[in-house]
């Protein structure tokens, strides 16, 4: 009896550890009770009845990634390239993605090399390599929406690497060499078309410059030689004044002008090498005397009549 009593005991016991169950975070599993499923069992503790429930799909709740492998993909201008990539993924219905399809992960990685042929091929290629964001995007609507039938949420598809054939690359090279090359000269025929027009400013401004330099200075030798003019003018009345007066001042002054102009030329002659001067000249301050009577007369007579 207790012998039996003990073999009851073991078997309470080893059918209570058969039916608790503990699911870790970040997984789900699921339960088929006789071969169909009944239930999901989320991270914690359970209980199920043993030898009639049974755990079915242990599954990953957390994001997952995989790697797409390289392939080759032939663009809309008939050009051939190779391409990988990788795929984030996320199970957020446990009984669909166990249930729903077979091998998961060969199921997503399958559908994305397809999906990657079929969006990659309806672009050309200058459009692939320069247009990578549309192309994560079109293929995260297109992979996300088919998946939805297994639980799937694709989070995110990310092309790595396109490589194009080696004669292409060098095409492409010498390609962008010509346009850098094409870039610099029309770069450097807009500094030098700067460079000419800037020196052109210059000069225009420089002339005007100039000319108004000449302007000035013609202005000022006019208003020199009109004040000159008048001077002598003034002189000359002056002088006239006095010899109608009958003063022999005023003729001497005349005399004495003449000669000393004439002396002036002669020392300034470029011919001339020795000057002989005349004893007459020493007559010539005193002629020149006269020139201070003559302004002083002047000067009394205008005094008078004011």
């Amino acid at each position: 009896m207790e012998l039996f009593s003990l073999i009851i005991l073991v078997f309470a016991i080893a059918i209570v550890v058969m039916g608790a169950k503990i699911v870790p975070q970040g997984q789900e599993f699921t339960v088929e009770r006789l071969g169909r499923y009944t239930h999901t069992l989320v991270p914690g503790f359970h209980v199920i009845i043993p030898v009639i429930d049974r755990l079915g799909a242990k599954l990953n709740m957390m994001e997952q990634v995989s790697d797409v492998p390289s392939q080759d993909v032939i663009t809309r201008d008939n050009a051939m390239v190779q391409v990988d990539g990788v795929v984030f993924f996320q199970i957020i219905d446990a009984a669909k993605a166990a249930y729903e399809i077979t091998n998961l992960d060969r199921a997503i990685l399958n559908m994305t090399m397809t999906n990657i042929r079929t969006v990659m091929g309806s672009m050309d290629l200058d459009e692939l390599l320069s247009q990578r964001e549309k192309i994560n995007a079109s293929l995260l609507s297109v992979v996300d929406e088919a998946a939805q039938n297994w639980g799937i949420k694709i989070t995110r598809i990310e092309i790595k690497d396109i490589t194009p054939p080696q004669d292409l690359v060098e095409s492409m090279a010498r390609q962008m060499k010509a346009e850098r090359d094409k870039r610099a000269t029309i770069l450097e025929a807009s500094g030098e078309r700067e460079a000419e027009i800037l020196r052109a400013e210059g000069q225009k401004q420089s002339q005007i410059l100039e000319a108004e330099g000449e302007k000035e200075a013609s202005f000022r030798e006019a208003e020199a030689r009109e004040r000159l003019a008048e001077a002598e003018a003034n002189a000359t009345r002056m002088v006239s004044d006095a010899i109608a007066a009958g003063d022999v001042n005023a003729i001497n002054y005349f005399i004495a002008q003449k000669y000393t102009e004439a002396l002036k030329e002669i020392g300034t002659s470029n011919n001339q090498k020795l000057l002989m001067l005349p004893m007459e000249a020493t007559s010539l301050i005193g002629s020149l005397a006269g020139i201070a009577d003559v302004v002083k007369s002047a000067a009394d007579k205008s005094s008078d009549k004011s």
